[in-house]
C-alpha cells in the first residue's frame, strides 16, 4: 500500500484532552516519524506538530479522531511524495 508523507498540526486548547489526546498518538505510533511539542504558557495552550508516513486513510483517520477531541483543533498538510509500503 502506498503511503505519504504528511504534518499534522495540533492545537490543545483544553487540558482535559491531553491524556486522550497521548492515548491516540500512542496507538498510531508505528506511523509517526516525530512529534514536537511546545507549550505556549502566555496563552494557555500548547501547539503539537506530528510528521508521519503512512497510508492516506490512516493519516485521515488519525486527523479525524485528534480533531474530534474537545477543545483540540487539528489540520494536516500533505506532501505530495508517494511510496510503497
Amino acid at each position: 500500500m502506498d503511503t505519504r508523507v504528511a504534518v499534522i498540526g495540533i492545537i490543545v486548547e483544553d487540558e482535559n484532552s491531553v491524556e486522550r489526546l497521548n492515548e491516540t498518538l500512542h496507538e498510531y505510533g508505528p506511523y509517526i516519524v516525530g512529534r514536537m511539542g511546545i507549550p505556549y504558557r502566555a496563552k494557555g495552550i500548547n501547539i503539537i506538530s506530528i510528521a508521519i508516513d503512512a497510508p492516506q486513510d490512516v493519516i485521515s483517520a488519525l486527523a479525524g479522531k485528534v480533531g474530534n477531541l474537545p477543545g483540540v483543533s487539528a489540520k494536516t498538510a500533505y506532501s505530495n511524495f508517494f511510496t510503497e509500503a
